[in-house]
C-alpha cells in the first residue's frame, strides 16, 4: 500500500485556522469529554508529520510538549537547527520531501499545518487526502486555510459526520489539479 499525504486541521465556518495574532483559543468551542473526532485513530494510522515551524511553536507556547514526539517529525523552517530525537527542522524543498517520504516505506503522512505549507502542497498536487473539521464559529479574519491564486483541484467525498457540539468533519480524497 502506498504511503498517503493527509492533512488533518481544524478551521473556523469562514476558513480560518486561527485569529490574526494565531490565537486558537477558539477551537476550545467544540471540546467535548470523551469525544476526539476521530484523531487518535486517525494519528494511529501515520508514523510521519510534517508541521510548519510557526505551528509547531504555536504548539509549545501553549505550555504543553510536541505531541508527536514518537513519530518522525519534519518541522518545515527557514533556520537551520539541530535535530531533537525524531523531531528534525528541515530547511530544504518540502516538495520534495514530501515525493522521498511517499516513496519510503511507513504508514501515512500527517501534515498538521501551517497554512503555507498546506498551500504549497496543494499548489503541487501532493495531498491525497484532506480531513477538515469546520468549528461552527466565524472568525471574521485571521489566517486563512486555503489562500487565493492556486489551483483548481477536484475532490471526492469519502465521508461527512455531524457531531453534536455542532462540529462537522469532512474527509475528501484529492482527485488531483484540474486541467
Amino acid at each position: 500500500m502506498d504511503r498517503k499525504l493527509i492533512l488533518y486541521i481544524a478551521m473556523s465556518l469562514d476558513g480560518y485556522i486561527a485569529k490574526p495574532d494565531g490565537d486558537l483559543s477558539w477551537l476550545s468551542e467544540v471540546e467535548k469529554e470523551g469525544e476526539d473526532y476521530g484523531y487518535h485513530k486517525f494519528v494511529a494510522s501515520v508514523d510521519t508529520v510534517i508541521v510548519g515551524r510557526k505551528t509547531y511553536d504555536k504548539v509549545l507556547s501553549m505550555g504543553v510538549d510536541y505531541p508527536h514526539q514518537d513519530k518522525m517529525s519534519y518541522i518545515i523552517t527557514r533556520t537551520p537547527h539541530t535535530s531533537l530525537g525524531n523531531i528534525h527542522f528541515y530547511t530544504e524543498d518540502v516538495t520534495e520531501l514530501v515525493k522521498k517520504l511517499k516513496a519510503m516505506p511507513g504508514k501515512n503522512i500527517y501534515c498538521d499545518g501551517g497554512a503555507e505549507i498546506v498551500n504549497l502542497l496543494l499548489n503541487n498536487n501532493l495531498f491525497d487526502e484532506l480531513v477538515i473539521s469546520i468549528v461552527p464559529v466565524l472568525l471574521g479574519g485571521g489566517i486563512e486555510l486555503f489562500k487565493p491564486g492556486r489551483p483548481e483541484n477536484k475532490l471526492q467525498l469519502v465521508s461527512s459526520q455531524a457531531f453534536e457540539s455542532g462540529l462537522v468533519q469532512v474527509h475528501y480524497k484529492v482527485q488531483g489539479i484540474k486541467s
